[in-house]
């Protein structure tokens, strides 16, 4: 029994692939993003369309899985909060091994990393969400150069980049200058 649900956007079926090794199939498919896909700052939206090119190949431990995977992205400048919209296109390459493989592996040669196949099903969103992840920028720009926030009014210095501000004055003399300006 698999705990797969063969309807999942995600869920690919290789049993017209059989277990013969060189048999390959591509596919082209438009899926809905689950939720989540991305980093905090830099993401996927849930339901925006990711557009999959794949192989799927019978080698003689499982099914081969190669392609590529294309969305866009939202999110925000770590400098200067302002939104980024992108596109992204990242390489995606797994092995799913036969679940019987699987079981015929000692313990000490098993693997919890290694993909299987579940009832001739595999899974992508783990692989695609580990390469989206990875291949994410830590920190996303909105550009380059990007100057950020002015770090005493918050002005956005790309903006106005000739934003500045008087000389702060030291609040043990801010009484002086209350006085000087009561003299003018």
């Amino acid at each position: 029994m698999t705990s797969l649900d063969p309807k999942a956007p995600l869920v690919l079926d290789t049993h017209e692939l059989g277990r013969r090794p060189g048999n390959q199939r591509e596919l082209t498919l438009d899926v809905s993003a689950p939720a989540e896909l991305g980093i905090e700052v830099l993401r996927v939206p849930e339901g925006e369309q990711i557009h999959l090119e794949l192989r799927l190949e019978a080698v003689m431990e499982g099914v081969l899985v190669t392609g590529t995977a294309e969305a866009d992205l939202v999110g925000e400048c770590v400098r200067c909060l302002e939104t980024i919209e992108d596109e992204f296109l990242v390489d995606l390459q797994e092995m799913y091994v036969y679940d019987d493989n699987r079981r015929d592996q000692s313990d000490e040669d098993l693997d919890d990393e290694v993909s299987t196949l579940e009832d001739d099903l595999l899974d992508l969103e783990p692989l695609l969400r580990d390469a989206v992840v990875l291949a994410l920028p830590f920190q996303p720009l909105c550009q380059d150069d990007c100057p950020g926030l002015c770090t005493e009014c918050g002005a956005r210095l790309a903006d106005d980049p000739d934003h500045g501000h008087e000389a702060a004055i030291d609040p043990r003399w801010a009484g002086l200058t209350a006085l000087q300006q009561d003299e003018d």
